[in-house]
């Protein structure tokens, strides 16, 4: 992953699947480790109304690091979600795994056309792509003029290995559906942030946000100020691990342990004995990764973190949120991108306020059909 200050425009995301096609209808659908999450939103007046959402359980190990395992498996899950989900819409929006793209902002000079800058870009992005061009899938975006350099543009380039989009690609056609857009998760995460930044006095603006995705197996760090992401980090610690406690303290099959560690309807002194250990090393991995920050990053009106906000599966986990305040004295909150939205009916509010923090990337990809 190449690193540098990231402007993230929203309109960068048709990376892979064809330029500027959003439509108006589409659904963010989000393969992660764990589960397939859809996505539905749609508008009243002028505000976002969700319309349906859906979380459907992946096999075991048929999603492993990112990597898609067992397609015919997480194809046929696919297909089961969108009977189940209702929705007449057949087109969706996807991302990659932020590891599998490559994405820097760089300088190309002004005053082509279309075709020169095309070749300009290319040039200059076999500089940090490290496979042949023809092996890639790559798309970029012009964000304007620079500002260090009176004669050049500033453009926004991403690139990844074509299989990885290929193989996405397929399992939404088994699925009867049609990608329409191939965005990046880490993208589509700073779409959703910008409904989350609403619900902060002035709407977060000149200030510094770490957002946290807490996963399976990985915590994904995205620091962010005024609509750039000054750093990103993965680390190798998520949920699984206490889900695995739980199945050899219990003797439950993965399954099991997953609805009682949802449920909390576990045997007596499962929060004492393994819940709360594992919030106390989780909160430990979180300042691990300020730190890394705070040593990386030298800017120093960047020193400061002012909100930590916490997304993902593992998030809305029993006490984790006044763990991480205590344990790093920053504001921290439970990431809800729904807040500011109204619900169609149906929707049950309590499942929801349990579910939104893992559908960021979700909630991210079904905004495109906004742009």
């Amino acid at each position: 992953m190449l690193g540098g200050k990231l402007e993230l425009p929203k309109s960068l995301g048709s990376l892979f699947a064809g330029r500027g096609q959003a439509s108006a209808s589409l659904i963010g659908l989000d393969i992660s480790t764990t589960a397939i999450k859809m996505v539905e939103i749609g508008r009243v007046g002028k505000h976002f109304q969700l319309e349906r959402y859906l979380i459907e359980p992946l096999p075991k190990d048929a999603v492993s690091e990112g990597n898609i395992v067992d397609i015919d498996a997480v194809a046929e899950v696919l297909r089961r979600a969108r009977a189940r989900l209702g929705s007449h819409c057949n087109r969706v929006a996807m991302a990659l795994p932020t590891t599998m793209a490559i994405y820097k902002k760089i300088l190309v000079p002004a005053g082509h056309n279309k075709e020169d800058l095309e070749f300009q870009v290319e040039n200059e992005a076999s500089q940090y792509i490290p496979f042949p061009l023809d092996e890639v899938n790559l798309d970029f975006q012009v964000l304007g003029p620079s500002v260090t350099q009176a004669d050049d543009l500033e453009v926004m380039i991403c690139a990844s290995r074509k299989e990885k989009v290929e193989e996405r690609l397929a399992i939404a056609e088994m699925a009867g559906l049609k990608a329409q857009i191939m965005d990046v998760e880490a993208f589509a995460m700073l779409t959703a942030f910008e409904l989350l930044q609403q619900q902060l006095p002035d709407q977060g603006f000149n200030q510094t946000f770490a957002l946290f995705d807490i996963g399976a197996t990985k915590i994904h760090c995205s620091v962010i100020r005024n609509g750039q992401q000054l750093y990103y980090r993965e680390q190798a610690f998520g949920g699984t691990q206490l889900t695995r406690e739980i199945q050899r303290r219990y003797t439950m099959s993965n399954e099991e342990a997953e609805k009682g560690k949802r449920s909390m309807m576990l045997p007596e002194g499962y929060e004492s004995e393994l819940l709360q250990p594992f919030v106390d090393s989780l909160s430990q991995e979180i300042q691990r990764a300020l730190q890394f920050f705070y040593t990386t990053v030298s800017v120093s009106q960047y020193l400061r973190v002012d909100y930590i906000l916490l997304a993902g599966g593992s998030s809305m986990l029993s006490g984790l949120d006044d763990a991480v305040a205590l344990r790093t004295q920053i504001s921290t909150m439970i990431a809800n991108p729904f807040t500011t939205m109204t619900q169609a009916p149906g929707i049950p509010l309590k499942d929801l306020l349990l579910d939104a923090p893992a559908l960021l990337v979700a909630c991210g990809l079904a905004l495109r059909k906004f742009d």
